[in-house]
């Protein structure tokens, strides 16, 4: 019977639309494309020495459809068939079909969905480039000790990271990328999440870690590679995790920590824990098949958990029109059915109010949020790169005066009567001397031993490992000037 009904369907579907189908003009001459949305096509044109119509049939042509009746079918019965179609195009009236998902209409015209909606999504913002509120914005009110500790940590992350890009330089460490441009990103999401929330970072949020209390001495402890390194050594500097905050150890391959997000949160959704997770990742990330995998994976399982994409148009030298031909980030959620909103990266109140926003959403009604922010990578994509070879030199600098997030925001809250020049200066002196201090401490502490090189992985260490171990020390006893003196033996 199912058979039956599509054949039929499909048969009215077929003259319905060569009676009704007009030809539209096209803008390049002649005919439209019969494909495209809201289109139609008129009967072409005869081509010179095509051969006739078959003499024991007729084929009657509307647009794209072909209705072919042949010569046993008499134009009283063909008349009668067209007079017994519904005028919904159905037997029986039925204008959808039950599918997976929800109802699915039928429509008698072959529609392809246009590539794009034409106009670009809006980007939520509160703060204006002079750091006054917009007015009619709608965002989530910060006290002022909230307020100050998030302008504080700001400007301590701006501080750390270009001490330690100049340690880099200095050839006291190994590598090292910064968060110039992005500290808006960083501190104010980090301040509308719980400490209970698990976060899964790219390699580029090391603010969420200082906002949750990860220490300076820490921060110098890991990139240093010190035996007070969390790691024991065996990352590369920034590649910073805390079990004691819910922070996740950065890993360098892209995107990977998305589809773990999901299935951290599933679980927080499973042991029904007021938490979500909420995991961090480029615009080029977005290009790989992991970030495609979560999203769908997110979607069906409902998990609480918000995506969070760092917009900066770079992914290192690529920029984002190399990248995709979709209005961004944010659109694509709704292919996977996943709510979404594109936000001012640079505006630290539109971004925490953005993601108090998903947090919430994301926990009491069990769904995964896709938040996009726009922003600007003011440095180097790390200390192995010179972005002014593909970016120009006065784009760069606009983006780091005109546009940078951290005056804007103190803008508004001296605005506010909450901070001071004596204030300022007071506090980049501290945040300054506190780091050099760390640092001297971490370059001072001895280094984890070769040992460690080989543990953390079995309970029991294999044959195989201890034989590489075996030969690793014998190695280094023959060749002594080729081995860093200070890592113990």
């Amino acid at each position: 019977m199912a058979a039956l009904w599509l054949a039929r369907a499909s048969s009215q579907l077929a003259r319905r639309a060569a009676r009704r189908l007009p030809p539209l003009p096209s803008r390049h001459g002649g005919e439209t494309s019969p494909w495209l949305l809201g289109s139609s096509a008129a009967a072409p044109p005869p081509v010179l020495g095509s051969p006739p119509l078959p003499p024991l049939e007729r084929i009657v042509r509307r647009g794209f459809c072909s209705v072919r009746r042949f010569a046993g079918e008499s134009s009283a019965a063909a008349a009668a068939a067209d007079e017994e179609e519904p005028e919904n195009g159905f037997a029986g009236g039925d204008q959808a079909i039950d599918f997976p998902g929800g109802k699915v209409s039928f429509v008698a015209e072959m529609n392809f969905l246009p590539e794009s909606h034409g106009e670009r999504i809006s980007c939520y913002r509160v703060l204006d480039d002079d750091g006054r509120t917009i007015s009619g914005s709608r965002f989530r009110e910060v006290n002022k000790e909230v307020a100050l500790k998030m302008y504080r940590e700001m400007v301590t992350l701006h501080i750390m990271d270009n001490i330690f890009y100049e340690a880099q330089r200095q050839g006291r460490i190994s590598f090292y990328l910064t968060s110039n441009g992005e500290e808006a990103i960083n501190i104010a999401s980090a301040a509308a999440l719980s400490i209970d929330d698990i976060v899964l970072p790219q390699y580029r949020e090391p603010g969420v870690l200082l906002w949750r209390g990860f220490t300076l001495q820490e921060f110098a402890n890991q990139c240093f590679g010190n035996s007070m390194d969390y790691g024991k050594g065996r990352q590369m500097p920034i590649h910073y995790g805390s079990n004691r905050l819910n922070y996740f150890t950065v890993s360098s391959p892209i995107s990977t920590q998305l589809p773990h997000a999901v299935g951290a949160a599933y679980s927080l959704k499973m042991d029904k824990k007021d938490a979500c997770a909420i995991t961090y990742f480029g615009d080029g990330g977005t290009s790989e098949g992991d970030f495609h995998a979560a999203l769908n994976f997110a979607a069906v399982m409902e998990a609480p958990v918000v995506f969070f994409c760092r917009n900066n148009g770079w992914a290192i030298s690529t920029p984002t029109t190399e990248q995709f031909r979709s209005d961004g980030v944010v659109i694509r959620g709704q292919a996977y059915g996943i709510r979404g909103i594109r936000v001012d990266g640079n505006d630290a109140l539109a971004v925490y109010s953005a993601v108090h926003a998903a947090r919430e959403m994301a926990i009491a009604e069990g769904r995964p949020i896709l938040i996009e922010a726009l922003t600007y990578r003011v440095g180097h994509h790390s200390t192995s790169d010179d972005s002014t070879k593909y970016r120009p030199v006065d784009e760069i600098e606009h983006w780091r005066t005109a546009r940078d997030p951290i005056s804007r925001y103190r803008k508004w809250v001296q605005g506010n009567d909450w901070w001071s020049d004596a204030e300022e200066s007071e506090l980049r002196s501290r945040v300054r001397k506190e780091l050099l201090q760390a640092i001297q401490v971490a370059e001072r502490m001895p280094k984890p031993p070769i040992a460690e090189l080989f543990t953390d992985v079995y309970d029991q260490i294999p044959s195989n490992l201890r034989e590489q171990e075996r030969l690793l020390r014998e190695t280094i006893m023959k060749h002594p000037a080729d081995y860093p003196t200070d890592v113990p033996v």
